[in-house]
């Protein structure tokens, strides 16, 4: 994995900026070492990878297994943190197509719990009518309104299809150790239990229980996830210093919005985990960049022109996959009626990676900085890489920013009001 940084001229920080910086996000890596700064009960992510323990990872495949012997779908209830980690690990490594494989392996992986939109939902248990399925439900509280509705709604449907003994072995719940309302159901109904660490919030959950689960349910090697994320953890913790210091040179500049970028459609729901992280770890205080992402080429053809020309709001974050796990070559043909005949000694990605490379020349023309994270393959190790790469830069950066990078306190601002609306006591 490499960092790299491609500062427009109107953009190129002094030397003395750069240490002045430095010497910030060294000392906040020190304080989430030590565990000192604001929010400091929930740093239990940063020592994660090399404290799972193989047995925990073990028990964490035997039920999936478990699973994926007796689930056509495997259904994931749970909003925020608790579905997005999962979700754009799956996402990243899946086969596009996925659901219209005909030699499937692995349960389709659904989620629920993440909307009151009642379409969805009526949608979704049509589709469960007819098909075997599984059950996780993940909350630590057990009260978090999408979730606890969802998950209501489900549990009656399971136990309706199935009969209650049987509806109960399909339900996994991932909840506190010892209390909540989800807790207390799961010790009464008999379900198979994981635990959220005390010390985790959800948006920094994904290498728990939380995001294992659904990944070895969907057919990946959360073994290797787990050793992508320790490998950054114990050797390169340096590029998430590098990162979260011209990020925040950036936003000390003026800039407003970060643009996560990427050119691999695989990665939207990785940009949607990326911008929770962030959005919900730095936006306090009237503080913080406003994290939003696109994919490209796709969104050259949208946004491209207003991140060209339009208002110098942003930098750029790019996500760089060097190579294609498969190979397309541009076929030639004789009397090259398209004109595309220049093309047939290039592959599709290296076509992919012209377009991206043209697309870094213009917008550093146009005075947009870029930050550059490359990995060479989209698999489970560097994936974790990327997490935990995310996550410790993401708790750098909400130090220097000084605020608490592990609360959200906002969040809370709408719930009061909803609760108000429907009459809650």
């Amino acid at each position: 994995m490499k960092f790299e940084v491609k500062y427009s001229n109107a953009d190129i920080p002094s030397n003395s900026d750069i240490n002045i910086l430095r010497q910030k996000a060294e000392s906040s890596l020190q304080l989430l070492k030590n565990k000192q700064g604001k929010g400091n009960d929930f740093l239990g992510w940063v020592e994660l990878p090399s404290n799972i323990k193989q047995e925990e990872l073990q028990d964490i495949i035997s039920c999936a297994e478990y699973i994926r012997q007796k689930s056509e779908v495997f259904v994931v209830a749970g909003i925020g943190g608790s579905y997005l980690g999962a979700r754009a690990v799956i996402e990243s490594l899946k086969h596009n197509f996925d659901c219209l494989k005909n030699d499937k392996q692995s349960p389709i992986v659904l989620y629920a719990g993440n909307t009151l939109s009642e379409d969805y939902l009526a949608d979704l248990l049509d589709i469960l009518d007819k098909k075997d399925y599984s059950l996780c439900v993940i909350s630590k509280s057990g009260t978090t309104t999408e979730t606890a509705i969802t998950f209501r709604i489900l549990r009656q449907h399971l136990e309706k299809k199935y009969g209650h003994n049987e509806a109960s072995s399909r339900i996994v719940a991932i909840t506190d150790e010892k209390k909540g309302i989800l807790k207390e159901i799961a010790n009464k109904e008999g379900y198979k239990t994981f635990v959220i660490p005390d010390n985790v919030g959800g948006r920094y959950s994904v290498l728990t229980p939380v995001g294992l689960l659904p990944i070895a349910v969907a057919g990946f090697d959360i073994r290797e996830l787990v050793k992508g994320a320790l490998q950054i953890q114990q050797n390169q913790p340096n590029i998430a210093i590098d990162y979260a210091i011209a990020r925040n040179h950036l936003y000390d500049i003026g800039k407003k919005i970060e643009l996560l970028v990427t050119y691999q459609p695989n990665l939207t729901f990785f940009a949607e985990w990326f911008k929770q992280l962030y959005g919900e770890s730095e936006g306090k205080e009237n503080k913080g960049l406003f994290p939003a992402s696109v994919c490209n080429t796709t969104d050259l053809h949208s946004m491209g022109q207003y991140i060209q020309q339009g208002e110098r709001l942003m930098f750029e974050t790019i996500l760089h996959v060097e190579n294609a796990n498969k190979r397309i070559e541009i076929p030639y043909l004789q009397n090259d009626d398209d004109k595309l005949n220049y093309l047939s000694k290039f592959s599709l990605s290296e076509i992919n990676h012209k377009a991206e490379l043209g697309t870094q020349q213009a917008h550093l023309e146009g005075n947009v900085s870029q930050l550059v994270i490359s990995i060479d393959y989209l698999n489970e190790s560097n994936i974790g890489k990327l997490i935990y790469f995310f996550e410790l830069a993401c708790g750098i950066s909400g130090y220097m920013l000084d605020v608490n990078p592990f609360d959200q306190p906002g969040v809370e601002f709408y719930k009061r009001n909803m609760f108000a609306l429907l009459g809650k006591k």
